[in-house]
């Protein structure tokens, strides 16, 4: 018996000497993580998660449901993408035609309404508030340097950084994109309660606009700048802009790093549906109009669709040639695609727990191409 009370006590004092060590190396976010991640049973970010974390709720406007195609549901998934949608946990899956609902399904206890993680596909969502924020001149064009909005990055190589070179994945920043290290810059931002600390501390150390590297920390800067040009928090600035006039079904939620700071995780993070999703496609595939209105700079949605560095991105949508066409891309981390593909008229959206195991960061899981394929194969039938 004293054997196991000393037993408890040192695995006390060894647990109080590791919390103390965690504060004392300002590594004490990993609580957090262990708390609402790797305590439940995942080693990196799920689909639920948003629900430990704090929100800012956005709310949607009058909602203007999709219509059903006159074909709605009358196709069946192909016995291929059966497979794939239970192998990768597939949650939603939605072909939209001619801006009709032409095949829907969800799986794993999710519906038409229910929310779950977007990860990086609010890249885009953000680099199209950078597009709305130059049309509304808050901010006067992708040229303008960061350093006009963020004091911190005006020395050096720094200096020459501009808000394109954020849109477009090319700050030159020593951003270190590591999904499963518990020490990365990326997991800290994804716990830590002080994002703009996180943010002030990076170095450019490569000459930016001169090459991609996907780096979710071009995004986050992206938003404060953003924040601090039109002097609106970005969630606010986001309902205005797109979700509510979009006519969006449902509100959604977006993550901040905590209510005493209150920014937005603007990298990842908005907790939506498949059909919600689906409205930013339409509308850089209707080149920034949505009911006649002019939303975003139709030349801005053009630039941002076409590749600045090799084939693969421009500003925030990832770009594919896939045969013979080519397809723009919203993408999250496990999986979560909207796919747009303006000549057909055809917008295929996908939500899910995990990609293809040949996973990998900033490049084209084998994934994509199959929910492409079994889309085309289910609407030429």
């Amino acid at each position: 018996m004293k054997f196991l009370k000393k037993l408890l006590k040192v695995i006390v004092v060894l647990f109080g000497l590791l919390i103390a060590t965690l504060y004392i190396t300002d590594t004490d976010y990993l609580i957090k993580a262990v708390r609402t991640i790797y305590m439940q049973g995942y080693t990196t970010a799920f689909l639920d998660d948003y629900k430990k974390f704090d929100n800012q709720v956005i709310e949607n406007g009058t909602p203007q449901p999709w219509p059903n195609h006159k074909d709605y549901n009358a196709a069946k998934e192909t016995a291929t993408l059966q497979t794939a949608n239970k192998d990768w946990g597939t949650i939603a899956y939605v072909i939209i035609r001619n801006d009709s609902i032409w095949f829907e399904n969800y799986y794993d206890g999710y519906n038409e309404n229910s929310k779950s993680n977007s990860f990086s596909m609010a890249k885009s969502y953000v680099s199209g508030l950078m597009g709305k924020a130059i049309m509304d001149g808050y901010i006067k064009s992708l040229d303008q340097p960061v350093c006009d909005f963020l004091p911190e990055f005006c020395d050096g190589l720094a200096s020459k950084m501009t808000v394109g070179d954020l849109s477009s994945m090319s700050s030159g920043t020593n951003w270190d994109e590591a999904y499963y290290s518990p020490l990365s810059i990326t997991t800290r931002a994804y716990f830590d309660d002080d994002l703009a600390k996180v943010m002030n501390g990076l170095k450019v150390v490569d000459e930016p606009g001169k090459a991609f590297k996907y780096a979710s920390g071009d995004t986050q800067m992206l938003a404060m700048v953003i924040e601090k040009a039109t002097g609106k928090k970005l969630y606010n600035y986001f309902e205005e802009s797109f979700w509510k006039p979009l006519g969006s079904e449902n509100q959604t939620l977006w993550q901040v790093d905590s209510e005493e700071h209150d920014l937005v995780k603007a990298y990842c993070c908005i907790a939506s549906n498949a059909k919600d999703f689906a409205r930013f496609g339409k509308l850089y595939k209707d080149n920034g109009k949505w009911n006649g209105k002019q939303i975003l700079d139709s030349a801005f949605v053009a630039k941002s669709l076409t590749p600045k560095f090799d084939p693969v991105y421009g500003y925030g949508w990832w770009l594919k040639k896939h045969n013979g066409k080519d397809f723009a891309m919203m993408r999250g981390h496990l999986g979560q695609y909207v796919i747009v593909q303006p000549e057909d008229n055809v917008i295929i959206v996908r939500l899910g727990h995990q990609k293809s195991p040949d996973a990998g960061i900033g490049t084209y899981t084998s994934d994509i191409s199959l929910y492409i394929d079994e889309a085309y194969k289910m609407l030429d039938k």
